[in-house]
């Protein structure tokens, strides 16, 4: 018995009308709002990482050291290898790699460029960092998980009937 294929009955895997495969949903934004995402996400994970400094020290005035700078920026640099091959770590793969290689940078930075601050911040310029990124997120949020353009996942078909 055959019946008539139409979209439906498309595997998840074929091509859509366009020729770009469902599961490269994310991609299909423009490069330039991508890159625009990128540029706004970074200061606000910076931001926050500072304001977390301005908690645990209780203070308003927080001292980037080239150390400090040298194990974040490690930390960043070997989790989005480690994302690019693998896929996301888990929490435990996160302090783990901090310890392997933000430690270590940390260290040699302080041995190389001592411990004399770099700059200091103050807490209003860490809120500030923030600001861009949370409007992203706020706007991320009210689009909702359903916008494949957004959420980077493809949507759901309904499976064929089998006969």
């Amino acid at each position: 018995m055959t019946h008539d294929a139409n979209a439906d009955d498309a595997p998840a895997h074929a091509p859509d009308a366009d020729g770009a495969k469902p599961f490269a949903a994310g991609v299909r934004q423009p490069l330039h709002r991508r890159v625009l995402r990128l540029a706004v996400l970074i200061p606000f994970a910076v931001g926050v990482l500072l304001l977390f400094s301005h908690l645990l020290g209780w203070t308003a005035l927080v001292e980037v050291t080239p150390g400090r700078a040298a194990f974040w920026v490690g930390i960043a640099a070997a989790t989005a290898v480690l994302e690019r091959r693998r896929g996301a770590p888990g929490l435990g793969k996160e302090w783990l790699l901090g310890f392997v290689v933000g430690v270590p940078a940390w260290a040699v930075a302080e041995w190389l460029a001592g411990s004399e601050p770099l700059f200091r911040i103050a807490l209003w310029g860490s809120v500030l960092l923030t600001l861009p990124g949370l409007v992203c997120l706020v706007v991320e949020h009210r689009r909702g998980p359903s916008d494949p353009e957004i959420a980077g996942v493809p949507p759901q078909r309904d499976l064929p009937a089998i006969p």
